[in-house]
């Protein structure tokens, strides 16, 4: 995966929370876990990722609705942090940053995910509303509230933002076995744009707390794996925002990590080969392995969002 080193970045899509301080350390508790401290209310989306003093799986549900945050230098962001974009101003400004700095990448493959929902909706006559990334470390305020990078990516309808500590991609690669390769990356934030979507077009109000194989939290969790391969069809011709083409490359190779990463994140092989236990359905909420990864494939080889439609089907594979 490489960007065009010409198309300009678009740091406003993004808060940088960093320099902010964090609350809660990884494996000292989780907020809405046992022992843990804070909360992370129920009505966030993201990979069902938990690390706490071994592997627990913690599942959230998207709904609800709310606004993001401007960027800049402010107060007032979720859980009064402070936002300070400087450093990514400065440093990522080109899609020739993307190519040799790890968060510049993170801020193009924003812009491209962005970009072609935006596109995508006003070609079916819909607006799309942008929302942010935040950069956190350790733990950090939500409109959901307080989230913490044991859990991995995830989005919060409620201020509408996209959240991930960065030092997640090495556990990704570390404590899952997947890897941490861009497209990886670039899969793994599609996925959470994926719920956003989502929420955008009133799907995550179909889906209550109930968990199990064929529940609609699984669905709502597969859909996000499709639309993220329908965007992956479509990176390589989306415009930036000063028109350019943003990545200009995606390869065999590219797609292969993102499909062998999405099988190290179902919800099978989470209980079995990291929970040490014996599979139980009842409580799948994210799919299996192999579902995850058929659905990856399926938004990338139709590149249409109408084919990932998870609710209407008996099949979900």
């Amino acid at each position: 995966m490489k960007f065009n080193p010409n198309a300009r970045l678009d740091t406003s899509q993004v808060q940088d929370r960093r320099g902010s301080g964090g609350g809660v350390s990884r494996g000292g508790g989780f907020p809405g876990m046992p022992g843990g401290r804070g909360g992370l209310a129920v009505g966030g989306g993201g990979l069902g990722l938990l690390v706490l003093v071994g592997i627990v799986v913690f599942y959230m549900i998207s709904g609800g609705s709310g606004g993001s945050a401007p960027t800049g230098m402010l107060q007032g962001a979720s859980g009064n942090a402070t936002v300070d974009n400087q450093q990514l101003e400065t440093s990522c400004r080109s899609g020739q940053d993307a190519n040799t700095n790890d968060d510049c990448a993170v801020v193009g493959i924003v812009n491209s995910v962005q970009s072609y929902w935006g596109d995508a909706f006003a070609a079916s006559g819909g607006t799309y509303r942008e929302a942010d990334t935040v950069f956190y470390t350790g733990s950090t305020g939500t409109g959901c509230g307080q989230g913490s990078s044991g859990m991995g990516p995830f989005y919060c309808p409620s201020d509408q933002q996209v959240y991930i500590d960065l030092s997640f991609w090495n556990e990704l690669k570390t404590t899952f076995g997947a890897n941490d390769a861009l497209f990886t990356q670039a899969y793994v934030i599609a996925h959470e744009y994926g719920h956003h979507v989502q929420n955008l077009l009133g799907t995550s109000n179909r889906v209550g707390t109930a968990t199990g194989a064929t529940s609609g939290s699984v669905r709502l969790e597969l859909q996000a794996d499709c639309y993220a391969g329908v965007w992956a069809k479509h990176a390589s011709t989306v415009p930036g925002a000063d028109g350019q083409i943003l990545i200009t490359d995606i390869t065999d190779a590219d797609l292969a990590n993102a499909v062998q990463t999405a099988g190290a994140i179902g919800d099978d092989y989470i209980q079995s080969k990291l929970g040490g236990r014996n599979v139980d359905p009842s409580q799948f909420s994210h799919g299996t392995s192999a579902q995850r990864q058929q659905w990856l494939q399926t938004g990338y080889r139709t590149g249409d969002p109408a084919a990932c439609n998870t609710f209407d089907t008996n099949n979900l594979g």
